[in-house]
């Protein structure tokens, strides 16, 4: 059994990738679930042995410190040296700046299960509607074959793309799964991920769409 100890006076929260492994598919598995608990929260839990109990929901001790730790090692978590707090504006407001930031072409909006789009930045709106709609027949499609892709092709991912000749992504599909709902965010060009804009824009929507997720 290994020790494990908590460093003092840091504030749990994702990095840009444990958030997209949060969210990118529907699984919930333990990593899945603590990431998504610290998503819920209106500011960055201490890190704590309590606050662990009660964002992992594991009573044992030494299994919150190994879920911690496994996060950890595969860079899900981060331990900060200041507490954030979810920003206090309306969620409609803080979108845009938040997507802008998330495309290297700036070009980017995030649509909804329906295929509206709740956000948009560089799209006309005519090339916004469409693509949100576009975002909701590719997710019925991928519903449709999820046996051929996961279980024949072992491909998990849920990510849809319009590829170029050279296999370089021209619009990119990438769903993200909040509480019941189905987020699909649609970027032009090269999608940058690891911002922390990213983390803001996961918690917001988390924040708003899956606070009474059990």
């Amino acid at each position: 059994m290994i020790d494990y100890t908590l460093t003092e006076g840091l504030y749990l929260s994702p990095t840009p990738a444990g958030a997209y492994y949060a969210v990118s598919s529907s699984d919930s598995d333990k990593p899945r679930q603590f990431i998504r608990q610290l998503l819920r929260q209106p500011v960055t839990k201490a890190l704590t042995l309590d606050n662990l109990h009660q964002l992992t929901g594991l009573d044992d001790p030494q299994e919150c410190f190994e879920l911690l730790h496994h996060c950890q090692k595969l860079c899900w978590v981060q331990g900060l040296a200041t507490e954030l707090e979810y920003p206090s504006d309306l969620l409609e407001n803080i979108l845009p700046d938040l997507l802008r930031n998330i495309s290297e072409s700036g070009k980017v909006l995030l649509a909804d299960m329906q295929g509206f789009y709740l956000a948009s930045n560089g799209f006309p709106h005519e090339v916004a509607e469409e693509l949100s709609a576009l975002s909701a027949e590719l997710a019925t499609l991928h519903e449709r074959r999820s046996g051929l892709l996961m279980n024949n092709l072992g491909l998990a991912s849920h990510t849809w793309g319009i590829i170029d000749v050279f296999g370089n992504s021209q619009i990119g599909f990438w769903p993200l799964f909040i509480g019941r709902n189905r987020f699909v965010i649609v970027i032009s060009g090269v999608p940058h991920f690891n911002q922390p804009e990213f983390v803001n824009l996961v918690w917001a929507l988390s924040k708003r769409y899956a606070i009474n997720e059990n």
